[in-house]
């Protein structure tokens, strides 16, 4: 991972660049209102992953009292396969820890090989099938969970 990325909590300023890089990333992305929304949610943390003043990479978690749901995980696909990914999710649930998270959860299509192996690397576990959960094309969800904090 270059030295020029820095991880920090997302500022609803931040939103429309959010946006923007979900969309390229995902078939179902979130708009620039939502992101502007869960930068300010107190529910919710979004951190972004900036290199050279621009946006590569974001995540978010919202909390559930000791439960936490990752999402909106996107890298630029310039910039992928350096690390920034990993980095942002550990970063992440560094954060939710202080803030009082215990166990993480996510969905991720059954297809995202590379993120399924990025996320069993950290721990995470399958622990059910959304059938049918995603569309554009239709695919399962796995749900998986890392219990018991990083």
């Amino acid at each position: 991972m270059s030295r020029n990325v820095i991880f920090r909590r997302m500022r609803e300023e931040d939103a429309a660049a959010a946006a923007a890089l979900e969309a390229a990333c995902s078939r179902e992305a979130w708009s620039e209102r939502a992101f502007a929304s869960a930068a300010c949610d107190p529910n919710a943390l979004y951190l972004v992953a900036e290199e050279d003043g621009g946006i590569v990479g974001c995540c978010g978690i919202w909390q559930s009292f000791e439960d936490g749901d990752i999402c909106n995980v996107a890298v630029k696909e310039s910039c992928r396969r350096r690390g920034i990914g990993e980095s942002m999710l550990l970063e992440l649930m560094r954060c939710a820890v202080r803030n009082g998270i215990r166990n993480f959860t996510l969905e991720v299509r059954s297809g995202n090989r590379a993120a399924v192996a990025l996320y069993e690397k950290l721990g995470f576990i399958k622990e059910g099938v959304r059938k049918g959960f995603y569309s554009n094309p239709t695919e399962d969800a796995l749900i998986l969970w890392k219990r018991g904090g990083l």
